[in-house]
């Protein structure tokens, strides 16, 4: 559960509720309510593990604590179990890229973290596209799609955004996501 210092929007909605009904103020107006921070949530389905994850991440320009931690875990590498340190801003990315879409479907996740030697594995397995020097082992990677929405249109939505290296595989049927330089293959 988080701390109340943690959700400012609703300490000061439910203060300025308590002022309305007491008469001491308007009630607010819709700009005055659009200025207020805006919560960021992401839901993922895992396609290994099965899991489901609904978990608010942001809130203005600050990262939830407690969503971090859900999210590491979530994204642990699913062969290992080991818990890797997720970069936040893949986490907006992948929120961009969903707005980008205007869809409120969950990721699919394929791959989120891997250990050295999961990824090790791997690429000496001969299935392709594992990097030596992986962003999935630093946690700044991701292998995701979403249901119903062409995979082209998540590669496409994710490059609109220059914020990071994209990959298309089709015939595996995902797009890498990944905080890295920009660049796309």
């Amino acid at each position: 559960m988080l701390k109340s210092n943690k959700h400012p929007r609703r300490i000061f909605l439910g203060h300025a509720t308590r002022l309305v009904i007491a008469g001491a103020i308007t009630p607010l107006t819709r700009p005055a309510l659009a200025a207020l921070p805006q919560a960021r949530r992401l839901e993922f389905d895992h396609t290994h593990t099965g899991e489901r994850l609904s978990v608010v991440f942001a809130v203005g320009d600050r990262y939830v604590d407690d969503g971090l931690r859900k999210l590491n875990h979530f994204l642990r590498d699913h062969y290992s179990g080991e818990v890797g340190s997720i970069d936040p801003q893949l986490f907006d990315l992948l929120f961009e890229t969903r707005r980008e879409l205007g869809c409120t479907q969950p990721f699919e996740v394929i791959s989120g973290y891997r250990c050295a030697a999961t990824n090790t594995r791997l690429r000496n397995s001969g299935g392709g596209g594992v990097a030596r020097q992986s962003l999935h082992m630093e946690g700044r990677a991701i292998d995701i799609r979403i249901d119903g929405v062409p995979l082209a249109d998540v590669r496409d939505a994710a490059m609109s955004l220059q914020a990071g290296g994209v990959g298309f595989y089709p015939r595996s049927k995902f797009v890498h996501l990944d905080t890295g330089k920009v660049r796309y293959w």
